[in-house]
């Protein structure tokens, strides 16, 4: 009997991944005819994207799932990744292909938890056995879709919002820019970043390059994070926001371009951590710069854009 536990290598569960995807939210196997989505979480202390399958059943307009662990003794590490960030993104088959969804995500407690999991364990008499197996009161969590289609004060909040965070985003690519001109440079920084021009040729953990590793893997995570999170709130805006289709694809299109210059930076990166070379240092420093440029494009469009169209529609 299937149930909410991901594949346990990781390796199958990307194949199940890549299965849902390239069939429009359909897989065989273990999950096969059972209603399944794609749950993308943040690091609890990383912030990096974790995405894994997930059983789920409706409940009016609300998801519902349950950290079953298949009756392990500790809950999955998706669910304690929510508690720390509730706001996640989930992937569903809808009419034959697979759409991103920003959800917010509710841990239910009391005769709410109670009557959801007693169903589930109707529909699936699995999860009576899970609940049996284990000590811990099996978690149910509700996924709520996120309101960023509302009146006037949403649409404002949401603008706020969103030039906020590109404005942590801008510093955090300044820093690193920063950073990189340093080791082009041939100048170490000390563990806590400050810079001190020093150079002593070693790399300890202490140099810039291990400083420039533990900052470009967490912008790289940051801004991965934020763009599921954009392309999962693109989907409300095309289905409640008339005539804003060309806007969201040319902004989808961007966080694919961006997509592709974070994962070649993490190899560099990642090169730079274990054997420091200058070309590699040399051409990370150019993919940072070309970054910016895309991004602050990017950026621009999205706020003098994006925003005055969602709050023309809330005018309307």
């Amino acid at each position: 009997m299937p149930d909410d536990r991901p594949p346990a290598h990781d390796s199958l569960q990307q194949q199940v991944i890549d299965e849902f995807r390239a069939r429009g939210g359909v897989v065989g196997g273990r999950f096969e005819g059972t209603p399944l989505l794609l749950l993308t979480t943040g690091g609890a202390r990383t912030g990096r994207p974790h995405t894994t399958p997930a059983t789920y059943a409706r409940d009016g307009d609300r998801l519902v799932i349950f950290a079953s662990n298949a009756g392990g003794p500790r809950n999955p590490d998706w669910y304690h990744n929510l508690l720390a960030d509730p706001n996640v993104v989930v992937e569903i088959g809808e009419q034959g292909e697979v759409r991103t969804h920003l959800v917010l995500a509710e841990p239910l407690h009391g005769e709410e938890r109670d009557r959801l999991y007693a169903l589930q364990a109707q529909r699936v008499p699995a999860y009576a056995e899970y609940q049996a197996m284990t000590s811990r009161r099996i978690p149910v969590v509700a996924l709520r879709p996120v309101d960023l289609t509302g009146g006037a004060d949403r649409v404002t909040a949401i603008g706020a919002q969103l030039t906020q965070v590109h404005q942590e985003l801008r510093r955090a690519l300044d820093d690193l820019r920063s950073r990189a001109d340093d080791l082009v440079a041939g100048r170490q920084a000390p563990a806590d970043g400050a810079h001190d021009g020093a150079n002593n040729g070693a790399h300890d953990g202490h140099s810039l390059d291990g400083v420039l590793l533990e900052h470009c893997l967490s912008f790289c995570a940051a801004l991965h994070m934020h763009h599921l999170r954009e392309d999962g709130g693109f989907t409300a805006f095309e289905t409640e926001v008339p005539g804003v289709a060309p806007l969201v694809e040319r902004l989808r299109r961007e966080h694919r371009v961006v997509g592709h210059t974070l994962t070649r930076l993490r190899e560099l990166v990642a090169r730079l951590g274990s054997t420091p070379g200058a070309a590699d240092a040399v051409t990370m420093r150019a993919e940072l710069e070309q970054l910016a440029v895309n991004l602050e494009e990017h950026f621009r469009y999205e706020e003098e854009s994006l925003i005055p169209a969602l709050a023309a529609a809330a005018q309307a």
